[in-house]
């Protein structure tokens, strides 16, 4: 349950600095970034394996950077289903859902949520 509650934090925080570092990404309340790093964090879990199952053959043409993509989508369809959290265009949701998972992973190497 504690990894549960540190990876959501590291979510949560990586969200809130992607809504101040990329411009076309808002949110509207503090308390929406706790929702929809959460909404983000189940989608990243239950979509996004069907998803690159069913890219595999141009994922492994582009050598996975398809992948990125993916990613974008799925931020993007996080903005879809939370109210308050808006993503202008898919370029901002590709370019947030980037930097948002630079952030989540130096954050996670500084905590170290996977031990």
């Amino acid at each position: 349950m504690k990894r549960f509650f540190t990876g959501w934090l590291i979510n949560t925080t990586s969200l809130l600095s992607v809504v101040h570092l990329v411009s076309g990404i808002n949110i509207d309340r503090w308390q929406t970034t706790f929702i929809a790093s959460l909404v983000l964090g189940l989608l990243n879990i239950f979509i996004r394996p069907v998803l690159i199952l069913l890219t595999l053959p141009v994922n492994i043409l582009t050598l996975g950077i398809f992948s990125l993509f993916i990613n974008g989508f799925m931020f993007y369809l996080a903005s879809s289903l939370v109210r308050g959290f808006e993503v202008m265009n898919f370029t901002s949701a590709f370019i947030g859902a980037f930097v948002f998972s630079i952030i989540a992973f130096l954050l996670n190497l500084v905590i170290g949520a996977g031990r």
